[in-house]
């Protein structure tokens, strides 16, 4: 899908000549003439990226800038000013009010398009993790995205790849005083720093003696461990050709030489600060991934995820011809312990027990609460001999040592009743080894309970 893009601009004549430019690549174009307007467009979700004119009557681009990234449902729009002032001081005040970027007029074609790509691909990952991170808040499971808003982008932790000593040195006493920046002047080195470091920020100069400090963009982009990672270039003037691929490779943002301290500072600030807020966002999804097949409870597997995923591993076991195995438990008189020592009690139990359910299975075995007290195992690679003396294992785990209740104060005996099945013929569905785990399961609590007892087909 195209990005929509929004030019505020008071002059009607610059307008439409963005709006041609960006029209004839297919950008879904969206206008306004004052900054009060585009903050309107903007809180209505209109938009993925906003081109800002600077000089506008009542309301200018720097303020229409700070009240847009002071919001929580428009902080994480990118706005780029267009502007005459070509200053550093004029940058900086941008940068201050939360520009990601600048283009200078007359506006390059190149650079345009090339800055408005890169900008709402990023968009486009933010809203698809703030929808995600929205939703699970609104169903209380995570933080609320408006919380983020406050975060500094300070303290972060840099590597800088300069291979000028004189560079090196003026770029560290710069940030020194807010981050902590290591220098690499070694580029293949810098990629295991990286990939091992936990950092920030990569801060590379464009220009390298020895390497060429595109391959490195691109290697950084391609390791999972470092695909996330903000890359901010330093670029000689003139040197557009080689920065605009560095964009495309993946760079987030550059900053020409002679290098202005504060504005470096601005926009090393603003690279953290959006690196911890879209980590806080996937943070929040997989966190929000979770709880979705966790149990909350146990922090076993939930029924869910277990009717999902256990088709899937018998389907496996058939086609390599491998045994698979399950365990279908069940606490016996779990209802008389609720009610004799409370709901609170029967939880100790769950939790003790699964607990103890854990040690004495494989990683590769599947562990689930099922409902209530009952659980399931399913068991990859394992016939029904050997599911039954892990069963048995499990029987006496419960059964030899009392569950403590009520902070401890006092201890119960609890024991457990296990039906086990094991795919027998081809034919053998999730649904069908389940049900044989089910009657063996029934047979062991008719027979007296704390027992094993395993299917015969």
């Amino acid at each position: 899908m195209s990005a929509r893009v929004l030019i505020v601009d008071d002059v009607p004549a610059n307008l439409k000549l963005l709006e041609v430019r960006l029209s004839a690549e297919y950008f879904e174009v969206v206008t306004a003439t004052s900054g009060a307007e585009a903050i309107d467009i903007a809180e209505r979700g209109l938009c993925d990226i906003i081109l800002l004119d600077v000089m506008m009557p009542g309301m200018d681009g720097f303020e229409a800038a700070r009240r847009l990234k002071s919001s929580p449902a428009t902080m994480h729009i990118p706005i780029v000013m267009v502007t005459a002032l070509d200053q550093p001081s004029d940058r900086v005040r941008g940068l201050e009010a939360g520009a990601d970027d600048f283009l200078t007029k007359p506006v390059n074609d190149l650079a345009l398009i090339t800055r408005v790509r890169s900008l709402s691909r990023l968009k486009m990952v933010i809203d698809e993790l703030r929808m995600r991170a929205v939703t699970s808040h609104e169903i209380g499971v995570t933080t609320a995205v408006a919380d983020m808003v406050s975060e500094s982008g300070e303290g972060g932790k840099i590597l800088l790849v300069e291979d000028r000593a004189s560079s090196a040195e003026r770029i560290h006493d710069a940030l020194a005083g807010k981050h902590m920046v290591d220098l690499e002047s070694n580029p293949q080195e810098a990629l295991f720093r990286l990939a091992e470091g936990k950092y920030d920020l990569l801060l590379l100069n464009l220009d390298l003696q020895e390497f060429d400090a595109l391959r490195l963009c691109g290697q950084v982009r391609s390791l999972e461990r470092t695909r996330h990672l903000p890359v901010l270039l330093m670029t000689e003037p003139g040197d557009q050709a080689r920065l605009l691929r560095g964009l495309d490779l993946g760079a987030n943002d550059y900053i020409v030489r002679p290098i202005d301290k504060n504005e470096l500072v601005a926009r090393v600030r603003s690279q953290i600060k959006r690196k911890r807020y879209t980590g806080q966002l996937r943070e929040s999804v997989q966190t929000s991934m979770e709880l979705a097949v966790t149990d909350a409870l146990t922090g076993l597997y939930n029924r869910r995820y277990m009717e999902s995923h256990v088709g899937t591993l018998v389907d496996r076991s058939a086609a390599r011809g491998k045994s698979l195995s399950v365990l279908l438990l069940d606490i016996d008189y779990f209802k008389a312990i609720n009610d004799t020592w409370g709901h609170d009690a029967g939880d100790d139990v769950l939790r003790d027990f699964s607990d103890r359910l854990r040690t004495c299975i494989r990683g590769i075995d599947l562990a689930c609460r099922y409902g209530g007290e009952e659980f399931v195992v399913v068991m990859p690679d394992t016939d029904i001999g050997v599911a039954t003396m892990v069963a048995e294992r499990i029987r006496r785990r419960v059964a030899g040592d009392l569950f403590p209740i009520q902070n401890g104060q006092r201890q119960i005996e609890v024991t457990i009743s296990i039906g086990i099945a094991a795919r027998s013929v081809p034919e053998d569905t999730a649904a069908m080894i389940l049900k044989r785990a089910d009657d063996a399961l029934y047979r062991a609590k008719r027979d007296g309970r704390n027992r094993v007892v395993a299917d015969a087909a």
